[in-house]
């Protein structure tokens, strides 16, 4: 999968929406705990029912490495079950990974060769060691951190680098965007800083931006698309609880249906304003 591919999904779909799979246990509905592999039966239901209307997954490996073996089994065959619904979609392990040597290659075995996902959220703070293992596979890609979109982001990230006045995560996107090309390199820039965006476009105008915060944490998808979006739209907009945990009654998935159908509509109508589609 590269930038074409995943453009060609967004003109496809009308949508740049991306469903955040944080199956907490304890949130699952009475109707699917006592489930067998209760994450996977509530993400099934789920992907069943919005799959239409995203261009992609984000799973949250915490919610499911937090169950043992069990978890990540049912993790693993939640990516097998999006791959039988649409291959196309992307789908993403918001994993967080950050460490060098064997021990990346190792992480991007996992994600890349084990679990078969497109992508994989990395932090850069030990530098280009941090990625390169995830870098060397063909058609996959590194979601590096930049801006996040929690509130203590600003304890490092906004620190100003003394030799350029620079803030730190700038100097991320400076060094990090030779590190790779748009076909496999992608940014988290936090939907709660959308002023930041601007900023952020000024030194990756091409890249896609992965952007949280929608919905529950209080970002704004106009203001995002006003500041973020490129000639290729460029952004992918993940919801999570705000979807998933919607309604938490044996109808949990039609409600969740209806919240993407509502996202969908919106960025259909954002593409056509900006002449993408």
């Amino acid at each position: 999968m590269d930038s074409d591919h995943l453009f060609n999904q967004i003109i496809t779909k009308r949508s740049f929406l991306c469903v955040g799979l944080d199956t907490e246990f304890e949130k699952l509905p009475e109707s699917i705990r006592s489930s067998k592999q209760p994450q996977l039966a509530f993400n099934r239901e789920i992907v069943e029912a919005t799959h239409l209307e995203v261009i992609a997954y984000k799973i949250n490996t915490a919610f499911y490495e937090a169950r043992g073996a069990e978890g990540w089994g049912e993790m693993e065959q939640t990516v097998e079950y999006i791959r039988s619904v649409d291959p196309d979609i992307m789908v993403i392990a918001d994993a967080k990974r950050g460490d060098i040597g064997n021990t990346s290659e190792m992480y991007a075995r996992a994600f890349f060769d084990r679990m078969n996902v497109d992508a994989v959220t990395v932090s850069p703070y030990m530098g280009y060691d941090t990625v390169s293992a995830f870098l060397k596979r063909d058609g996959k890609w590194v979601i590096i951190l930049a801006v996040t979109s929690n509130k203590s982001a600003e304890d490092f990230q906004f620190l100003k680098v003394v030799e350029d006045e620079q803030f730190l995560y700038e100097k991320i996107l400076l060094n990090s965007r030779q590190w790779g090309t748009v076909d496999n390199i992608i940014y988290v820039a936090g939907a709660t800083r959308p002023e930041q965006i601007i900023q952020i476009r000024k030194h990756i105008p091409d890249h896609f931006l992965l952007v949280p915060g929608i919905g529950v944490q209080g970002g704004s998808l106009e203001e995002v698309a006003k500041y973020g979006l490129n000639t290729r739209c460029g952004l992918i907009i993940n919801t999570s609880r705000a979807v998933i945990f919607a309604d938490n009654s044996p109808d949990f998935a039609r409600i969740a249906h209806n919240r993407a159908f509502e996202l969908q509509t919106q960025m259909e109508s954002i593409l056509k304003d900006h002449r993408l589609i």
